[in-house]
Protein backbone atom coordinates (compact mmCIF):
# COMPACT_ATOMS: atom_id res chain seq x y z
CA UNK A 1 0.00 0.00 0.00
CA UNK A 2 1.43 3.54 -0.71
CA UNK A 3 2.31 5.85 2.22
CA UNK A 4 1.23 8.91 1.33
CA UNK A 5 2.06 12.30 3.02
CA UNK A 6 -0.11 13.98 5.42
CA UNK A 7 -2.79 16.01 2.98
CA UNK A 8 -2.16 19.39 4.06
CA UNK A 9 -5.24 17.46 1.34
CA UNK A 10 -31.57 34.01 4.50
CA UNK A 11 -31.17 37.59 5.29
CA UNK A 12 -27.96 38.20 6.98
CA UNK A 13 -27.87 40.06 10.69
CA UNK A 14 -27.24 42.78 11.52
CA UNK A 15 -23.29 43.98 11.04
CA UNK A 16 -23.34 41.62 8.01
CA UNK A 17 -23.89 42.67 4.28
CA UNK A 18 -27.29 42.49 3.38
CA UNK A 19 -27.91 40.23 0.37
CA UNK A 20 -29.16 43.65 -1.97
CA UNK A 21 -25.79 44.75 -1.82
CA UNK A 22 -24.24 42.09 -3.34
CA UNK A 23 -26.54 42.31 -6.00
CA UNK A 24 -25.55 42.61 -9.54
CA UNK A 25 -24.16 46.05 -10.71
CA UNK A 26 -22.77 48.28 -13.66
CA UNK A 27 -19.89 47.49 -14.76
CA UNK A 28 -16.94 49.67 -14.81
CA UNK A 29 -12.93 50.07 -15.74
CA UNK A 30 -10.05 47.35 -15.01
CA UNK A 31 -8.49 48.35 -11.19
CA UNK A 32 -6.21 51.07 -11.62
CA UNK A 33 -2.74 50.68 -10.02
CA UNK A 34 -2.37 53.97 -8.09
CA UNK A 35 -4.03 52.35 -5.19
CA UNK A 36 -3.16 53.01 -1.66
CA UNK A 37 0.52 52.19 -0.76
CA UNK A 38 1.13 48.86 0.80
CA UNK A 39 5.03 47.84 1.42
CA UNK A 40 5.93 44.27 -0.29
CA UNK A 41 8.34 42.09 0.54
CA UNK A 42 10.80 41.56 -1.95
CA UNK A 43 10.92 37.35 -1.52
CA UNK A 44 7.35 36.68 -1.59
CA UNK A 45 6.35 34.41 -4.47
CA UNK A 46 3.09 33.33 -5.59
CA UNK A 47 2.65 30.50 -7.42
CA UNK A 48 -0.91 29.73 -9.40
CA UNK A 49 -1.69 26.38 -10.39
CA UNK A 50 -4.26 25.65 -13.66
CA UNK A 51 -6.01 22.76 -15.36
CA UNK A 52 -5.41 22.90 -19.35
CA UNK A 53 -7.75 22.24 -22.03
CA UNK A 54 -6.09 19.10 -21.95
CA UNK A 55 -6.56 18.35 -18.55
CA UNK A 56 -2.95 19.18 -17.50
CA UNK A 57 -1.69 20.55 -14.49
CA UNK A 58 0.26 23.78 -15.19
CA UNK A 59 1.87 25.68 -12.75
CA UNK A 60 3.07 29.18 -13.01
CA UNK A 61 4.96 31.36 -10.52
CA UNK A 62 6.12 34.68 -10.20
CA UNK A 63 7.97 37.04 -7.44
CA UNK A 64 6.24 39.83 -5.89
CA UNK A 65 8.45 42.31 -8.42
CA UNK A 66 6.47 40.56 -10.98
CA UNK A 67 9.40 38.69 -12.91
CA UNK A 68 8.39 35.19 -13.62
CA UNK A 69 10.14 32.20 -11.99
CA UNK A 70 8.35 29.37 -13.04
CA UNK A 71 6.13 28.03 -16.14
CA UNK A 72 5.51 24.94 -16.77
CA UNK A 73 3.68 21.39 -17.46
CA UNK A 74 3.93 19.75 -13.67
CA UNK A 75 1.39 16.47 -14.57
CA UNK A 76 0.20 15.58 -18.00
CA UNK A 77 -3.50 14.05 -18.71
CA UNK A 78 -5.06 13.98 -15.61
CA UNK A 79 -8.15 14.53 -16.34
CA UNK A 80 -10.22 14.01 -19.58
CA UNK A 81 -9.69 16.95 -21.98
CA UNK A 82 -12.22 19.96 -20.96
CA UNK A 83 -14.21 18.29 -18.37
CA UNK A 84 -12.91 20.22 -15.02
CA UNK A 85 -15.48 23.11 -14.04
CA UNK A 86 -13.72 24.06 -10.65
CA UNK A 87 -10.84 23.47 -8.76
CA UNK A 88 -9.87 23.87 -5.17
CA UNK A 89 -6.85 24.59 -3.91
CA UNK A 90 -3.83 21.61 -4.89
CA UNK A 91 -1.29 21.00 -2.02
CA UNK A 92 2.09 19.19 -2.88
CA UNK A 93 5.16 18.37 -1.58
CA UNK A 94 7.52 15.30 -0.54
CA UNK A 95 5.55 11.85 0.32
CA UNK A 96 6.95 8.83 2.00
CA UNK A 97 7.98 7.00 -1.21
CA UNK A 98 10.92 9.96 -2.64
CA UNK A 99 8.36 10.79 -4.81
CA UNK A 100 5.92 14.85 -4.56
CA UNK A 101 2.63 13.97 -3.44
CA UNK A 102 -0.17 16.09 -5.30
CA UNK A 103 -3.82 16.11 -4.04
CA UNK A 104 -6.66 18.51 -4.36
CA UNK A 105 -10.33 18.18 -5.15
CA UNK A 106 -12.35 19.45 -8.44
CA UNK A 107 -15.36 19.52 -10.33
CA UNK A 108 -15.76 17.79 -13.53
CA UNK A 109 -19.74 18.64 -14.97
CA UNK A 110 -22.05 18.25 -11.95
CA UNK A 111 -19.59 16.05 -9.81
CA UNK A 112 -16.97 16.30 -7.26
CA UNK A 113 -13.72 14.14 -7.43
CA UNK A 114 -10.81 14.00 -5.08
CA UNK A 115 -7.06 13.94 -7.43
CA UNK A 116 -3.73 12.60 -5.99
CA UNK A 117 -0.85 11.69 -7.84
CA UNK A 118 2.53 11.15 -7.40
CA UNK A 119 5.43 12.85 -9.81
CA UNK A 120 9.25 13.02 -9.57
CA UNK A 121 10.27 16.35 -7.82
CA UNK A 122 9.69 19.38 -9.85
CA UNK A 123 7.11 17.56 -12.00
CA UNK A 124 7.41 14.34 -14.67
CA UNK A 125 6.10 11.20 -14.94
CA UNK A 126 2.59 10.46 -12.80
CA UNK A 127 2.15 7.78 -11.29
CA UNK A 128 0.03 6.53 -8.06
CA UNK A 129 -2.80 8.69 -10.01
CA UNK A 130 -6.06 8.15 -8.25
CA UNK A 131 -9.69 10.81 -9.58
CA UNK A 132 -11.89 9.24 -6.73
CA UNK A 133 -15.63 10.46 -7.33
CA UNK A 134 -16.73 11.94 -4.18
CA UNK A 135 -20.47 12.02 -5.86
CA UNK A 136 -22.96 14.06 -7.95
CA UNK A 137 -24.88 17.34 -7.44
CA UNK A 138 -22.38 20.06 -7.29
CA UNK A 139 -23.23 21.66 -11.02
CA UNK A 140 -25.29 24.30 -9.11
CA UNK A 141 -21.81 25.71 -7.35
CA UNK A 142 -20.19 27.89 -9.31
CA UNK A 143 -16.71 28.59 -6.86
CA UNK A 144 -14.63 26.45 -4.76
CA UNK A 145 -11.62 26.62 -2.26
CA UNK A 146 -10.35 25.18 0.73
CA UNK A 147 -8.76 25.78 3.67
CA UNK A 148 -5.89 23.29 5.73
CA UNK A 149 -4.69 24.96 8.83
CA UNK A 150 -2.45 22.50 10.66
CA UNK A 151 -0.92 22.71 14.28
CA UNK A 152 1.66 20.26 15.41
CA UNK A 153 -1.12 18.00 17.06
CA UNK A 154 -4.14 18.49 14.43
CA UNK A 155 -5.25 19.70 11.05
CA UNK A 156 -8.54 21.01 9.81
CA UNK A 157 -9.67 20.80 6.59
CA UNK A 158 -12.72 23.25 5.70
CA UNK A 159 -14.33 23.86 2.18
CA UNK A 160 -16.40 26.45 0.95
CA UNK A 161 -18.63 26.17 -2.56
CA UNK A 162 -21.05 29.26 -3.34
CA UNK A 163 -24.46 28.15 -4.64
CA UNK A 164 -25.77 29.30 -7.68
CA UNK A 165 -28.86 31.17 -5.81
CA UNK A 166 -26.13 33.01 -4.05
CA UNK A 167 -25.80 30.81 -0.63
CA UNK A 168 -21.92 29.97 0.82
CA UNK A 169 -21.81 26.77 2.16
CA UNK A 170 -19.07 25.62 4.79
CA UNK A 171 -17.96 21.46 4.85
CA UNK A 172 -15.69 19.84 7.13
CA UNK A 173 -14.06 17.53 5.20
CA UNK A 174 -12.53 14.15 7.43
CA UNK A 175 -10.21 11.84 6.45
CA UNK A 176 -10.23 7.66 7.30
CA UNK A 177 -8.07 5.22 5.59
CA UNK A 178 -7.19 8.10 3.15
CA UNK A 179 -10.94 8.37 2.33
CA UNK A 180 -12.39 11.80 2.70
CA UNK A 181 -15.91 12.32 3.72
CA UNK A 182 -17.62 15.70 3.38
CA UNK A 183 -20.34 17.23 5.75
CA UNK A 184 -21.94 20.81 5.66
CA UNK A 185 -21.24 22.83 8.84
CA UNK A 186 -22.91 25.95 7.67
CA UNK A 187 -24.63 28.41 5.13
CA UNK A 188 -24.87 31.83 4.51
CA UNK A 189 -26.79 33.54 1.67
CA UNK A 190 -26.37 36.82 0.10
CA UNK A 191 -23.68 36.57 -2.01
CA UNK A 192 -25.25 36.58 -5.41
CA UNK A 193 -23.31 38.97 -7.00
CA UNK A 194 -19.94 37.59 -6.00
CA UNK A 195 -17.85 36.62 -9.49
CA UNK A 196 -14.66 35.46 -7.71
CA UNK A 197 -13.02 34.80 -4.44
CA UNK A 198 -10.39 33.46 -2.39
CA UNK A 199 -9.00 32.72 0.73
CA UNK A 200 -6.69 35.44 2.65
CA UNK A 201 -6.77 34.63 6.33
CA UNK A 202 -6.83 31.60 8.34
CA UNK A 203 -7.13 31.18 12.43
CA UNK A 204 -8.27 28.37 14.56
CA UNK A 205 -11.59 30.00 14.29
CA UNK A 206 -12.45 31.50 11.18
CA UNK A 207 -11.17 32.10 7.99
CA UNK A 208 -11.23 34.98 5.81
CA UNK A 209 -12.21 35.20 2.12
CA UNK A 210 -11.50 38.46 -0.56
CA UNK A 211 -14.48 38.69 -2.98
CA UNK A 212 -14.86 40.70 -6.65
CA UNK A 213 -18.40 41.34 -7.02
CA UNK A 214 -20.42 41.74 -10.89
CA UNK A 215 -20.64 45.59 -9.62
CA UNK A 216 -16.84 46.23 -9.32
CA UNK A 217 -16.51 46.08 -5.88
CA UNK A 218 -14.14 44.31 -3.87
CA UNK A 219 -15.34 42.64 -0.44
CA UNK A 220 -13.47 40.53 2.82
CA UNK A 221 -15.66 38.19 4.35
CA UNK A 222 -14.86 36.49 7.49
CA UNK A 223 -16.38 33.57 8.23
CA UNK A 224 -16.26 31.81 11.61
CA UNK A 225 -16.32 28.18 11.93
CA UNK A 226 -18.25 28.07 15.22
CA UNK A 227 -22.13 29.23 15.47
CA UNK A 228 -24.38 26.99 14.14
CA UNK A 229 -25.60 26.18 11.12
CA UNK A 230 -26.43 30.04 9.71
CA UNK A 231 -22.45 31.63 9.82
CA UNK A 232 -22.62 34.61 11.83
CA UNK A 233 -20.43 35.97 8.99
CA UNK A 234 -18.95 39.63 9.04
CA UNK A 235 -18.72 41.08 4.95
CA UNK A 236 -16.74 44.44 4.76
CA UNK A 237 -16.38 46.72 1.62
CA UNK A 238 -13.01 47.12 0.57
CA UNK A 239 -12.99 48.83 -2.70
CA UNK A 240 -16.43 50.77 -4.43
CA UNK A 241 -15.58 49.89 -8.22
CA UNK A 242 -13.53 48.69 -10.69
CA UNK A 243 -12.76 45.41 -9.81
CA UNK A 244 -15.66 43.56 -11.99
CA UNK A 245 -12.77 42.30 -14.63
CA UNK A 246 -11.28 39.79 -12.76
CA UNK A 247 -12.92 36.06 -13.52
CA UNK A 248 -10.57 34.62 -11.11
CA UNK A 249 -8.28 35.56 -7.75
CA UNK A 250 -5.87 33.65 -6.37
CA UNK A 251 -3.95 34.78 -3.15
CA UNK A 252 -0.72 33.90 -1.11
CA UNK A 253 1.00 35.14 2.13
CA UNK A 254 3.21 37.86 1.80
CA UNK A 255 4.71 38.94 5.47
CA UNK A 256 1.77 40.66 7.38
CA UNK A 257 -0.20 40.69 4.31
CA UNK A 258 -0.86 38.66 0.95
CA UNK A 259 0.02 38.76 -2.38
CA UNK A 260 -2.66 38.73 -4.90
CA UNK A 261 -2.65 37.79 -8.58
CA UNK A 262 -6.26 38.99 -10.33
CA UNK A 263 -6.73 36.95 -13.57
CA UNK A 264 -9.09 38.08 -16.09
CA UNK A 265 -9.87 35.38 -18.67
CA UNK A 266 -11.00 37.89 -21.37
CA UNK A 267 -8.52 39.07 -22.10
CA UNK A 268 -5.83 36.57 -20.85
CA UNK A 269 -3.89 39.05 -18.40
CA UNK A 270 -2.65 38.57 -15.03
CA UNK A 271 -2.17 41.40 -12.77
CA UNK A 272 -0.50 41.22 -9.29
CA UNK A 273 -1.71 43.35 -6.48
CA UNK A 274 0.01 43.82 -2.55
CA UNK A 275 -2.59 43.86 -0.31
CA UNK A 276 -2.19 45.09 3.43
CA UNK A 277 -3.77 43.63 6.43
CA UNK A 278 -7.58 43.96 5.66
CA UNK A 279 -9.74 46.87 7.42
CA UNK A 280 -12.32 47.74 5.50
CA UNK A 281 -11.78 50.79 3.35
CA UNK A 282 -8.75 51.56 5.08
CA UNK A 283 -7.06 47.93 3.45
CA UNK A 284 -3.85 49.30 1.36
CA UNK A 285 -3.53 48.16 -1.81
CA UNK A 286 -0.77 48.43 -4.21
CA UNK A 287 -1.16 47.39 -8.21
CA UNK A 288 2.37 45.85 -9.15
CA UNK A 289 1.51 45.97 -12.27
CA UNK A 290 0.61 43.07 -15.33
CA UNK A 291 3.09 39.79 -14.96
CA UNK A 292 4.10 38.44 -18.08
CA UNK A 293 2.55 35.32 -20.00
CA UNK A 294 -0.77 34.28 -20.56
CA UNK A 295 -3.88 33.02 -18.59
CA UNK A 296 -6.30 31.25 -21.15
CA UNK A 297 -6.43 28.06 -19.37
CA UNK A 298 -9.90 27.36 -18.76
CA UNK A 299 -9.56 26.56 -14.59
CA UNK A 300 -6.96 28.42 -12.18
CA UNK A 301 -6.44 27.77 -8.42
CA UNK A 302 -3.72 28.06 -5.73
CA UNK A 303 -0.74 25.72 -5.74
CA UNK A 304 0.67 25.27 -2.45
CA UNK A 305 3.41 23.41 -0.84
CA UNK A 306 2.63 21.49 2.31
CA UNK A 307 4.91 23.69 4.36
CA UNK A 308 3.61 26.90 3.33
CA UNK A 309 3.05 29.17 5.92
CA UNK A 310 -0.78 30.07 6.84
CA UNK A 311 -2.58 32.88 4.97
CA UNK A 312 -2.80 36.21 7.49
CA UNK A 313 -4.16 38.87 5.91
CA UNK A 314 -6.32 40.01 8.23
Amino acid sequence: MTKWAKYGGGLLAAGVLGAGMLATGPASAQPSSNTTSQGTTAACQISVGSVTAGGDHRLQTFSAAGAKIADKIVAKDIYPDGQVRLSSTLRYGPSEVGAEDHRGPVIMGSTMYDTSYLTPAGGGTVSQKQVTRVGSGWGVYRTLDRSTYVTATKQRDTEYSLHIDGTLYRRNVTYKDGVASRQITGYQSGYKGVKAMTLISQTPTYDTFLMTLTSGKLYTARLPLAGGHLIPGVVKQVRASTWQGFESLVAAPCGTGTLLLAIDKDSGAGYLYSVGHANGTATAIKGLGKVPGSFTDPVYFHWQKFTDPKLAGE
